[in-house]
């Protein structure tokens, strides 16, 4: 507890079982590959986004799904280990995975407000390590965080610049996260479940009065 508060960063070990770990893992694999099948079949939309996308702004190139259905249950699932280890009353945003593959570079950033306080769990794939500045400025050596299978690392996402090196694993590396906010920062329950009604709906899907 007073780890996370000192530093902004705390590691769980072995949040999750390997056993769960390992079948999300599947799952995710099982889902990329129906979104490539679909893809190039053109059998959805460009614009459908509910079995993932093929990269984002941060990692081009590379499976990603926000607020997968599973992923937002286990966020809501991990939201009292969450408290417990930050002592912090919180409320949950969204889920983003990847399945990130060789090459991958995740470049130097702090997040946005819903990702005040953020985790990374590691589900499956090749291990590769994450680098956090904890001191909070920005372009410093960092510290280097090795997680095994089902440990997440919790950190404070705007505040700590983040980033990893050039993913060099054989397979690939699958990662989720999970962003909450702090209850009593200011604006903190309007943007509940990142302005959405509920969890598992897509990003563009906001609260009425939010649109």
């Amino acid at each position: 507890l007073m780890s996370f508060k000192n530093k902004k960063y705390t590691i769980i070990k072995k949040a999750v079982s390997s056993e769960l770990a390992l079948f999300l893992y599947n799952y995710i694999i099982v889902k990329k590959q129906c979104f490539k099948t679909m893809s190039a079949d053109k059998y959805m939309s460009p614009f459908e986004t509910g079995f993932g996308e093929w990269g984002d702004h941060q990692v081009p190139n590379t499976f990603v799904s926000y607020a997968d259905v599973p992923m937002e249950t286990l966020m809501l699932k991990l939201q009292p280990l969450m408290e417990k280890a930050t002592g912090l009353k919180l409320y949950p945003n969204y889920s983003f995975l990847r399945s990130y593959k060789t090459g991958d570079i995740l470049k130097r950033h702090k997040d946005r407000f819903s990702c005040e306080i953020s985790t990374t769990l590691y589900l499956g794939g090749d291990p590769w390590p994450i680098y956090l500045e904890p001191s909070g400025k920005d372009g410093m050596k960092g510290k280097k965080i090795n997680l095994k299978v089902g440990d997440m690392l919790i950190y404070k996402g705007e505040d700590l610049e983040h980033w990893r090196e050039p993913f060099e694993g054989k397979e690939d590396c699958v990662q989720v996260f999970f962003h909450y906010n702090n209850a009593r920062r200011k604006g903190a329950k309007n943007n509940m479940f990142d302005k959405r009604p509920h969890v598992g709906l897509p990003f563009w899907f906001k609260n009425k009065n939010n649109r």
